[in-house]
């Protein structure tokens, strides 16, 4: 027979044990004075790659898993990170990247002009790379200008190099940018009689590159960290192969399809040859879409300095898109004072301040393009 409510004793009491141990958790984590610095040069499925001792008699390359206080924290190429542990670079060893130390700059994107969500693509870069080809794939204006405004975002300074030039004359292509202070590089094939399309179908052929154009670029990448960025096909991987000794695979154009072929996978910091101390180049996979929602709208108007003086006499609240009324860039652009190609580069801005993003899906469908 059970006993009465009034004889309980604490013997009676069952506790739950805590599934999560006894120990108190505390807000306190170690300093980690001993940590070494390193530069992320790629990652890797939970694995981070970083260039320790960096241009010293003891530069190592270590293998990083990250602690799990920075499991929400994106780490990139390109970052400077602290890391604990075993950090001798040492076969099968693994060391713990513990923080992610102040970054100069940050290229980042969105999934598309909808998306809140913040992408970091590279760390302290500081000069980005616009690959496009003039022909197969075709350019698009549209990438290049979102390029710009991430590359102005991030406060990193814009270059635009253009491929297969002996293919199609780029003249058209580049008037839309004729009023903007960047450098501009163009690039031919060795074989004049090349059409920029790859007829193989899979291993990766690509024309022999300008001497010309690559002493250029190198000129602008010495004692700097740049990004490349561009669509598949237009041979971003094949410049960097040649600026840096390295053997990225390489991918040319389809010859029914017209679509370039993804090849990169990851995003690879990798050292210039014969270059100063601090020469990077980072070369980022194909991206579906890059999209802009993380970037202001005041600040998509700055990155279009040709147009930005005709808002001066818009009306208070002017959101300078499709739909506004008496927009003053509109005058601005008819009186010719953002060159002849005003229009067209009007039409751009208002596609990035009001774009449907299924519009830059179906641009990335026709080049092909994968995240």
């Amino acid at each position: 027979m059970g006993r009465s409510t009034g004889t309980w004793d604490e013997s009676d009491i069952r506790v739950r044990p805590n599934k999560k141990g006894t120990r108190p958790r505390t807000k306190d984590r170690p300093s980690h004075d001993d940590a070494v610095t390193g530069r992320i040069i790629t990652v890797d499925r939970g694995r981070y790659t970083a260039v320790v001792g960096e241009d010293s008699g003891n530069e190592r390359t270590v293998i990083a898993a990250r602690a799990r206080e920075l499991r929400r924290s994106p780490v990139v190429a390109g970052d400077f990170v602290s890391l604990v542990g075993d950090v001798s670079g040492a076969p099968d060893t693994l060391a713990r990247l513990v923080r992610i130390q102040d970054r100069r700059t940050l290229l980042r994107r969105s999934a598309d002009d909808t998306d809140p969500i913040e992408r970091a693509v590279v760390a302290n870069a500081d000069q980005l790379v616009v690959v496009v080809a003039a022909a197969n794939p075709e350019p698009r204006t549209g990438f290049i200008d979102r390029a710009l405004v991430a590359a102005y975002d991030a406060g990193i300074e814009p270059l635009l190099l253009v491929t297969k030039a002996d293919v199609k004359d780029p003249t058209e292509l580049l008037s839309n940018y004729r009023h903007l202070d960047f450098p501009v590089i163009i690039s031919r094939t060795a074989d004049a009689a090349a059409s920029g399309i790859d007829a193989r179908s899979d291993d990766g052929l690509s024309a022999r590159l300008d001497s010309d154009a690559v002493s250029q670029l190198r000129a602008h990448l010495n004692g700097k960290v740049t990004v490349m960025l561009g669509h598949s096909g237009v041979g971003k991987s094949t410049m960097v192969n040649a600026l840096t000794g390295a053997e990225r695979a390489t991918g040319g154009v389809n010859a029914v399809t017209g679509r370039g072929r993804h090849t990169s996978s990851s995003a690879l910091a990798l050292r210039i040859s014969d270059a100063p101390a601090g020469s990077w180049i980072i070369d980022t996979p194909g991206i579906r879409s890059f999209g802009l929602a993380h970037v202001d709208p005041d600040r998509i108007l700055r990155s279009f300095p040709d147009l930005e003086p005709g808002t001066d006499a818009c009306e208070r609240g002017c959101k300078h898109d499709s739909s506004a009324i008496n927009c003053g860039v509109d005058a601005w652009v008819a009186e010719g004072k953002a060159g002849p190609s005003g229009a067209a580069r009007l039409a751009s801005l208002r596609r990035l301040l009001g774009t449907d993003p299924r519009m830059e899906a179906q641009e990335a469908k026709e080049l092909g393009i994968v995240s």
